[in-house]
């Protein structure tokens, strides 16, 4: 059923702006046959943005398909890249917020990599919540002082107290972002020294590049910065810093819970009415970028060219069933080895190893996220391999400026 109120204002002033029908409603679930990848539970997505804090919606997500689970394959740490930064990152956040001996929070933990990270490098005391726990896989080790709940953080967690709470790549899959934000400050009470760090998509740079591949029925909440920073103030928290990170494909804030909130500091109407901007561009032009991609995908297989993708997760999913690609890209490559030989859900492409190449000898490798493109190339470099490399950005010739 279509929602017309905003979750993150509450006003009913969204307008419908994209369409994708029938997207299988987990991208990233392990899926162990062809047959059970393409017949996975699909629903669609229709994007609305709300003309009053600029926060974009699927209109019509439903969130009692998902199912988060340790099959839920979201882990990014198999890569140099992204293990770099994750390490700089928890190092800012210690030394800027003081964290050593201190306890932390992190909610949608996943395996629990950043927080035992935190707890290592600070001699922290955490507490993580998610589902898609799996002790097998901690990465901690001896020392580290950590517990897991496999549970959903709700109100009935409220009695863990920290001095940090940390939600990384959580909040956008959850529908009733204000309800949400503002349990968590609920939660505080009057501890009024308690930092907390969110990290989430940056929509302005998936609109301003046409960005179809990172729109997914997992992310049913997209922000940013007005939007973003409009929510925490709504919901009682003072801002201390907002901004992007990792080739500005990340939002993050750092706020405190404050007694006297005030709305209003990011010029959210001005701020706004530029994001209408993106949308609207967005919306007049992505058509022509999804038949730009068809085409060039067909003149690949038109010439016999074997084509596979580098990244076997959600925007791997959402390239293919947006494009409707099937048998023209069979493969998709994955360095993290819990996916070999499982299904991408919608279409059914096999995930591969890197190995697999130096047999299937590919003409043509499309990178999923460019941030990777200099460690793919060293990849396929070890194995002797040279095909061409087409960052999934390529056809971006009219890239809209980021609003700061």
């Amino acid at each position: 059923m279509e929602n017309s109120q905003c979750p993150n204002c509450l006003q009913n002033t969204l307008e419908k702006f994209f369409k994708v029908k029938s997207v299988p409603v987990h991208s990233v679930l392990l899926m162990d046959t062809k047959k059970e990848a393409t017949e996975y539970t699909k629903r669609d997505i229709e994007l609305g943005f709300c003309h009053s804090c600029g926060f974009i919606t699927n209109m019509v997500f439903d969130p009692s398909v998902h199912e988060y689970s340790a099959k839920y394959e979201e882990t990014q740490g198999f890569s140099g890249t992204f293990n770099s930064f994750h390490k700089s990152l928890a190092e800012k956040l210690i030394a800027k917020h003081g964290l050593e001996n201190k306890t932390i929070i992190e909610i949608g933990c996943g395996k629990g990599d950043f927080l035992n990270m935190l707890c290592s490098l600070g001699d922290n005391t955490g507490f993580g919540f998610d589902p898609a726990y799996i002790p097998e896989r901690d990465s901690g080790g001896e020392g580290i002082n950590v517990e897991f709940i496999k549970d959903f953080y709700s109100e009935k967690y409220a009695h863990y107290k920290g001095d940090f709470v940390c939600c990384k790549m959580t909040l956008e899959h959850i529908p009733d972002t204000y309800r949400f934000v503002k349990m968590v400050r609920d939660s505080l009470q009057d501890n009024l020294e308690t930092k907390i760090f969110f990290q989430i998509p940056d929509m302005e740079k998936i609109l301003g590049e046409l960005g179809f591949w990172d729109i997914y029925y997992e992310h049913c909440s997209y922000f940013s910065i007005p939007s973003l920073a409009y929510l925490f103030e709504k919901a009682g928290f003072e801002i201390l810093d907002i901004g992007k990170d990792y080739d500005d494909q990340y939002l993050m804030i750092e706020t405190k819970p404050t007694e006297n909130a005030k709305i209003g500091s990011f010029e959210l109407p001005v701020k706004t009415e530029a994001i209408k901007t993106l949308v609207e561009y967005f919306k007049n032009s992505i058509g022509g970028r999804l038949e730009k991609w068809k085409t060039m995908i067909s003149d690949f297989k038109n010439q016999g060219k074997k084509i596979v993708l580098w990244g076997g997760g959600s925007k791997g999913v959402a390239f293919l069933t947006t494009l409707g690609i099937h048998d023209e890209i069979p493969y998709a490559v994955d360095i993290n080895p819990h996916k070999h030989g499982t299904f991408m859900a919608g279409n059914g492409q096999e995930i591969v190893s890197p190995e697999f190449l130096k047999e299937y000898r590919p003409d043509a490798v499309i990178v999923m996220n460019p941030i990777y493109t200099r460690e793919i190339k060293r990849d396929l470099d070890a194995l002797g391999l040279n095909p061409e490399l087409i960052p999934i950005d390529i056809m971006d010739n009219l890239k809209k400026e980021v609003i700061q």
